[in-house]
């Protein structure tokens, strides 16, 4: 019987993933929702940055994980991402799965926005679904448990830092190339300086570094950006030159709408 059951679930979820079609989404979903694909430091559309930003709302504004991310948790949100999300995000998390083949915006590359974004955020996105931006993602609030998700964004983690057995290296080798364009663009179009840009190169590898390697406790990603900073500061491994450098270079770029 049990089998039946998560059988029956897992059709729901694809019939969810596959409802909508693009006519169906609200000019909203059509302006910011973007095509999934990119890394919130580097180039691209506008639309994955519009969601990244958007303020959070009540009840899930400054929340943070109540689920320790232990072999259990991570164990028991592998077989919830597997069953309900694997279709559509792909099983290395990076938004290659069969039935989001056809969907317009793709789904998001979940195994990279669950490392760059805090808890509060997941937590929102995967309870509300696609409804806040239009997109075509089931809304979970009604059949995961918050602490069911948090599992989920717990085994999210793992796929991004690779502990879950899926390399990301052709994902950052394409993410490498993205970075690389946005700034030579950007150097091109005298948002930034040559030397603003190796600065900002610096800093933003220091801060990918930190995040993959280290458990950094925020509610949004801006705060673990934030967090990131502070701590290679204050272990000398940047300067506050440099960090004050990287932050005047990140606003230029999306003021420019050349970063994402």
């Amino acid at each position: 019987m049990k089998k039946y059951i998560v059988l029956g679930i897992l059709m729901l979820s694809l019939v969810a993933c596959q409802a909508q079609t693009p006519a169906a989404e609200t000019s909203l979903g059509t302006e910011m929702a973007g095509s999934g694909m990119g890394n919130g430091m580097a180039g691209g559309n506008r639309g994955m940055s519009g969601r990244h930003h958007a303020e959070i709302p009540e009840p899930y504004a400054d929340r943070l994980s109540t689920i320790p991310a232990d072999e259990a948790s991570i164990q028991r949100g592998a077989e919830t991402y597997a069953t309900l999300c694997q279709s559509c995000h792909g099983e290395d998390g990076m938004g290659g799965g069969p039935a989001g083949v056809d969907l317009n915006p793709a789904p998001s590359p979940v195994a990279r926005t669950s490392q760059m974004m805090g808890d509060a955020y997941l937590l929102w996105r995967i309870s509300e679904g696609g409804v806040p931006f239009g997109t075509q993602m089931p809304v979970w609030k009604n059949t995961l448990s918050q602490e069911q998700i948090w599992d989920v964004v717990n085994y999210l983690r793992t796929l991004s830092s690779g502990t879950a057995g899926h390399g990301m290296g052709q994902q950052n080798q394409e993410q490498v190339a993205m970075h690389a364009e946005m700034l030579a663009n950007a150097i091109a179009q005298g948002v930034i300086t040559q030397a603003e840009a190796d600065t900002f190169s610096v800093v933003h590898d220091a801060v990918e570094a930190y995040i993959l390697q280290n458990t950094v406790e925020a509610s949004t990603g801006d705060e673990k950006q934030a967090i990131a900073l502070a701590t290679l500061v204050e272990a000398g491994t940047l300067t506050q030159e440099q960090v004050d450098t990287f932050n005047t270079v990140h606003q230029r770029l999306l003021d420019s709408g050349l970063m994402q």
